[in-house]
């Protein structure tokens, strides 16, 4: 299979030579009087470059800033702006150290209460040691930009499999020069004015050291305080407890690529088809999935933009 770089070159190619192409072929049709047939394949053509376009090198460039509003029951004290990164994927198509510095301004722009990272920084699937030392660096220092966020109540962070497929100490240690409180099944009480609260982070799923441990971490919770916790993978939600106020992933792109009627074709993980994209409500437990930043497999993204997400996080309304 073409790596994502080939891919994106070929799309580039097709886009500057697709309608040459296709003009030819049409200028041939009419010569010979197949008049439905041109004008029938100009429509075609015409469409199929411009999604084209759009999904391989328009919308994977782009970036959302969504806002959303959780209301939950287990949240105490006034609300909380929550900055949410995911998937950033440095040194895949479309993503490198300059566009993470943009989305750390984009970001510190919203003036988030905290910011937490959900995971998969590094892009590609191939261990450090296989990487040339161009593209260890790109990676390390688009970790190392994570620097630049600004937040009263600090930047938090989780692992994501291609950091553990990568080399997971090292993007750790990358994060905690960054500045970033990396919780790998280790929860941390954030003090605030009006009332304290819990992140507790949960250890990727495919890490080489220790597996998500939802009950351990919090047990580590020692008090009343609400608590949020940080995922890459949805997939531990099915653990958590309805004590928890908020849970936060990442990992699915919500899709990557979204198809009307067809929807989402492609799944990440098991539970990733169930809480694809967005917000979910489970008898109370609350999930929010972020789409994340990166691509990952293809260099495409369709209906399925880029994002940074601020989440407030409240009480219900009386």
């Amino acid at each position: 299979m073409a790596g994502p770089g080939v891919v994106l070159v070929l799309a580039w190619v097709g886009a500057v030579l697709g309608p040459v192409v296709c003009v030819f072929l049409i200028r041939r049709l009419l010569r010979s009087r197949r008049v439905f047939l041109a004008r029938s394949l100009g429509a075609v053509s015409a469409i199929a470059w411009a999604l084209g376009v759009w999904a391989f090198l328009i919308e994977p460039a782009t970036l959302t800033v969504r806002h959303v509003t959780v209301e939950s029951a287990q949240w105490r004290g006034p609300p909380l702006r929550i900055g949410v990164i995911s998937d950033t994927h440095v040194a895949a198509p479309h993503t490198d150290v300059a566009r993470i510095e943009r989305l750390v301004a984009r970001m510190n722009s919203e003036r988030p209460d905290v910011v937490v990272l959900l995971g998969d920084y590094a892009g590609g699937h191939e261990p450090a040691a296989t990487r040339a030392r161009p593209e260890q660096s790109e990676i390390l220092g688009g970790v190392e930009a994570f620097r630049g966020l600004s937040a009263p109540l600090g930047v938090h962070g989780v692992l994501g499999n291609h950091d553990s497929w990568y080399d997971d100490a090292a993007i750790s240690a990358a994060l905690t020069r960054a500045g970033v409180q990396v919780l790998d099944n280790r929860a941390e009480r954030i003090a605030r004015p009006g009332r304290a609260f819990w992140l507790a982070g949960l250890a990727d799923m495919e890490s080489p050291r220790e597996p998500p441990m939802v009950s351990a971490t919090l047990g580590q919770v020692n008090d009343e305080a609400p608590v949020v916790v940080l995922t890459h993978w949805p997939d531990p939600f099915v653990e958590v407890p309805g004590r928890v106020a908020l849970t936060l992933a990442g990992h699915t792109h919500c899709g990557q690529v979204n198809l009307p009627l067809f929807g989402r074709l492609v799944h990440a993980s098991r539970m990733s088809e169930r809480w694809a994209c967005g917000l979910y409500d489970e008898g109370g437990r609350k999930l929010f999935v972020t789409g994340g930043v990166g691509v990952s497999i293809l260099p495409v993204r369709f209906r399925a933009p880029p994002e940074i997400v601020i989440v407030t996080l409240r009480r219900p309304r009386p």
